[in-house]
């Protein structure tokens, strides 16, 4: 915890260009970055250690309902002037134990706040309990000037918490700093959905063919991996099995209805996201049907749906959809990928390879079960 006299530092806050946002491209920078971590949709929005307000105003002129807390009365003040007419509440009072009463939130924010308290395990436990379920905790920290918490820090405290933390690297976008910065900077999204002992989520994903052509789908507003391209995919409802529940996904997703023999398994693996627990993900093949196109049918969920080459997939992918993809073009069928603890989300073409293809078992005879069944199981 530093000794920083915040009321004292108030006055000069906003000179830096990542505190005051006076620069349009560092103000439209941070909006950005913003609205990819907020809901779409007008939400309870929680500032805490708001300083004099910036990303609370930003938050605001987005259309969420916001509230913003920092401890010293003269950065509190500042934020008040620059919120007027917005509608948001400023209150004095330790991010730690913020006072809100019984009210619960949809997103919590806090920038370069974590680094600076005495408990960051106690004060993260006490804000997932002001989360409503599904809600948002969305910190950006860093490790500047040899002071700061790095990315693999809070993931640890976070993974009691949650069973999904979306890493975003912002040391890349100079915008965002108003000059280039050659240091540790990152947000972290985490959902208020704790893990549950023993289980893993399944989830499906649909490679729907065009020739050589696969249909990807970019990511938006969910609060996890927007921005990247991923395959049509959900999650397996209970009382579905898999092949169900990707025909179901199909239809929400691309309004694309189909028949359970036109849905063939490419590949099956076991995934973990950064920070995360692991997840079983089944790889489904469909044929694209002309007469019944796929159309963008979650556009709250969906900003692009287009076409790309197999052969030639875009970098701008989750990182284990392309892995995914990798290994059916390699033809294999049974995959493990492994995030470690601050791995992008985002595929990385010179990063660090994280999928190990899995061999099928053989036949008594040594050859693969698959050929002998394709033999009628009369031999090889």
């Amino acid at each position: 915890m530093t000794t920083i006299d915040w009321d004292a530092a108030a006055g000069s806050f906003d000179e830096e260009p990542d505190h005051g946002l006076y620069d349009p491209a560092v103000r439209d920078a941070w909006a950005g970055r913003l609205e990819s971590w907020l809901p779409a949709t007008r939400s309870d929005v929680l500032d805490l250690g708001c300083g004099t307000g910036s990303l609370s105003l930003l938050a605001a002129g987005q259309g969420h309902r916001v509230t913003a807390v920092d401890r010293s009365p003269g950065m509190a003040e500042l934020a008040r002037a620059k919120l007027a007419g917005t509608g948001a509440e400023v209150l004095v009072g330790d991010a730690c134990l913020p006072p809100v009463g019984e009210r619960a939130f949809d997103v919590i924010l806090a920038r370069h706040v974590v680094w600076l308290l005495p408990d960051p395990a106690a004060a993260l436990h006490h804000w997932f309990g002001l989360l409503k379920p599904g809600g948002r905790l969305v910190l950006v920290e860093g490790v500047w000037g040899g002071v700061g918490l790095p990315a693999a820090r809070i993931t640890a405290l976070l993974a009691p918490h949650t069973e999904r933390v979306h890493h975003e690297d912002l040391a890349g976008d100079a915008r965002l700093w108003g000059k280039e910065v050659d240091d540790e900077r990152y947000a972290l999204v985490a959902r208020a959905e704790p893990p549950h002992r023993h289980t893993e989520v399944v989830d499906v994903h649909l490679i729907l063919r065009r020739g050589p052509d696969v249909l990807l789908a970019r990511r938006a507003g969910t609060g996890y991996a927007d921005g990247l391209l991923h395959m049509p995919s959900g999650h397996a409802e209970d009382g579905e099995d898999v092949r169900e529940a990707m025909i179901r996904e199909a239809a929400e997703e691309i309004g694309v209805a189909l028949d359970p023999d036109e849905v063939r398994v490419a590949l099956v693996m076991q995934h973990r996201g950064p920070g995360g627990g692991a997840r079983m993900g089944w790889f489904f093949v469909a044929e694209y049907d002309a007469d019944h196109p796929p159309r963008n049918a979650e556009p709250e969920k969906c900003s692009e749906l287009d076409w790309f080459p197999l052969d030639a997939l875009p970098d701008d992918m989750v990182a284990y959809c392309r892995a995914g993809l990798d290994g059916y073009r390699a033809g294999e069928h049974f995959m493990i990928h492994w995030h470690e603890d601050g791995d992008p989300v985002a595929h990385r073409p010179d990063g660090p390879r994280r999928a190990v293809a899995l061999p099928p078992a053989t036949s008594s005879c040594g050859c693969p079960t698959s050929r002998v069944r394709s033999a009628g199981g009369d031999g090889c």
